[in-house]
């Protein structure tokens, strides 16, 4: 991969922190297709956290050294991605997020490899090299997660039992797994079985001692001193770190009160547009019943995890083929379906997704959990397909990626400052699906209902558990009475327990976006152009929600 040709003096400056930024991220390098660091895994220790820190305080600086005059639309929004994700790190090290982070049941360390094994081929001699070189690297990986446990246990700052107690099991469940049917070495794509078995070997050798003696200390005095409390609110400074997610993953300053609030009031207009569809099915006001009709009928619950895939991968080409009706620009990536690999899928959402490389030879990814098939009916999955693949995030992400107007910072690292931008174009798709006529029938579209109360409930769930002292219990019911499964709604509530407001992103920015549509279209009036909207809402990569508010107005121009 090469850089970016710079374009203007911003540009050049973008390019070279994504260099380092590159550098300082090995794996993510890797998921966007740059294997020159492809030997190297991430430092966790203090050398690495050092190197981090000066990152973030150049990229303040680097921003607040950048004029206001001259600047292009372009060049602005670069300098406001620097700034927000630089002050962004700075505050995460000062509150040592990362001795909380470690332990994690979603993406910890102990899901690295497995994870890698997606994007990482070794099918060349020099691929295998690079490969092999990341393997050994794992142990000094792995003993440097422990250390981190160890901090966190002097700072009293440790993750809540469930989550310290999901990790464990997991990491119970591989390394419980046979060596020949290990899921490194079953996943990553080699030349031939010698190959293969050299893999192997490594894995048994090194990760698995790793890993065994990651679980050894989280089993130990880690456990022990895990906090009984869920939510952030019983950590030492909880409230302050807990405005800090609320920041990091909306970039604005909400309140967590005010947040609860406004998600309360939103699942109370979704349960009247349900209601409307189960009476006209002949459930009166019984949305429940309803829900467990569905729930119950044969032709809509899958019968082996083959079906579930085929009918997402049906869905994306439904979706493709109406999308020119809003869009003008489609990406060029492809979009492939695959199950949740089994190792993870206890601990796993129902679907998310991973992008394509940069060149696009490798597709975006779209990972459906076939856990507890019979839960996993198909009037749920509509939307869920429509939310992580196509019109959402296989949208939003490669439209990005392929980008090659925007500096690579933006294309890549820009998602750092845009969470509550990409997952609230994720749930704006779900809706945006309906007026493209997706649904087949008013179960999907019950389905979709279903799936926005879910994110409302987040604003509620996630709120309740970090600041208003929730216990676990009362987020899975309120979940449960959203509409969620059972077995949903404990993953998800334990979910939110370990990411500490990020379930508020997808509310908060879909709300963004659909005010700043409605605004615009009242604007504009007759003279709407709605693909023009999308085109603009997706041309300029991941955004500061409130950069987009202040330049999505002028993108779209009013009409003369």
């Amino acid at each position: 991969m090469t850089p970016s040709t710079p374009r203007s003096a911003v540009d050049r400056i973008a390019e070279d922190f994504f260099e380092r930024y590159l550098e300082l991220n090995p794996t993510s390098a890797t998921v966007i297709g740059d294997d020159r660091f492809d030997d190297r895994l991430p430092d966790p220790g203090p050398e690495g956290r050092a190197a981090r820190r000066v990152f973030a305080g150049d990229l303040i600086a680097a921003a607040d050294a950048i004029p206001d005059e001259g600047l292009s639309v372009e060049d602005r929004i670069t300098r406001d991605v620097m700034r927000v994700i630089g002050e962004i790190w700075i505050t995460l090290d000062d509150q040592r997020m990362d001795v909380l982070h470690v332990v994690d049941q979603m993406g910890g360390p102990q899901t690295l490899l497995p994870q890698l094994c997606q994007f990482q081929a070794a099918d060349t001699p020099e691929r295998l090299e690079r490969f092999v070189a990341r393997l050994r690297a794992y142990p000094a990986f792995m003993a440097a997660n422990v250390a981190l446990l160890d901090d966190g246990l002097e700072r009293g700052l440790t993750a809540p039992r469930i989550v310290a107690e999901r990790t464990i099991a997991q990491l119970e469940r591989m390394l419980a797994t046979p060596i020949e049917s290990a899921v490194v070495p079953s996943l990553v794509r080699v030349a031939g079985d010698a190959d293969r078995e050299l893999i192997r070997e490594i894995v048994r050798d090194e990760v698995y001692p790793a890993d065994a003696a990651f679980l050894e200390a989280l089993r130990g005095r880690y456990l022990a001193a895990s906090r009984d409390g869920q939510g952030l609110w019983s950590a030492p400074n909880g409230e302050a770190l807990y405005r800090t997610q609320i920041l990091r993953w909306t970039t604005l300053p909400l309140d967590p009160e005010e947040v609860h609030r406004s998600g309360l009031a939103e699942l109370e207009e979704i349960e009247a547009e349900r209601r409307t569809i189960a009476r006209g099915a002949g459930f009166g006001d019984d949305t429940a019943a309803y829900r467990a009709s569905l729930a119950s009928q044969p032709a809509n619950i899958p019968g082996r995890r083959e079906d579930l895939i085929a009918r997402a991968e049906e869905d994306i080409e439904r979706a493709m083929a109406a999308a020119p009706a809003a869009f003008g620009r489609l990406p060029r990536s492809a979009c492939r379906v695959i199950p949740v690999e089994e190792y993870k899928e206890r601990d796993a959402p129902f679907a998310y997704y991973y992008p394509p490389s940069e060149d696009t030879t490798r597709p975006g990814t779209y990972y459906v959990n076939t856990y507890d098939l019979p839960s996993r009916v198909f009037s749920r999955l509509a939307s869920t397909t429509y939310h992580e693949a196509v019109p959402g995030h296989h949208f939003q992400i490669s439209l990005e990626s392929e980008n090659t107007a925007l500096n690579r910072f933006r294309r890549y690292a820009a998602r750092f400052a845009g969470g509550a931008y990409v997952e609230g174009w994720g749930l704006y798709a779900e809706r945006l699906a309906d007026e493209l006529g997706l649904y087949r029938d008013e179960g999907e579209r019950f389905g979709m209902l279903d799936a926005q109360a879910w994110r409302a409930a987040r604003l509620v769930v996630d709120t309740g558990l970090h600041a208003l002292r929730w216990t676990r219990q009362q987020s899975i019911d309120l979940l449960l009475s959203a509409g969620l499964t059972e077995t949903d709604a404990v993953i998800e509530t334990d979910r939110y327990i370990c990411w500490p407001a990020q379930a508020l992103t997808y509310k908060t920015g879909q709300r963004e976006i659909a005010r700043l549509r409605r605004e615009i279209s009242e604007r504009d009036g007759q003279a709407f152009d709605l693909r023009e909207f999308h085109d603009q809402v997706l041309g300029h990569g991941s955004l500061p929600l409130a950069t987009l508010a202040r330049e999505l107005p002028n993108w779209v121009p009013a009409p003369v």
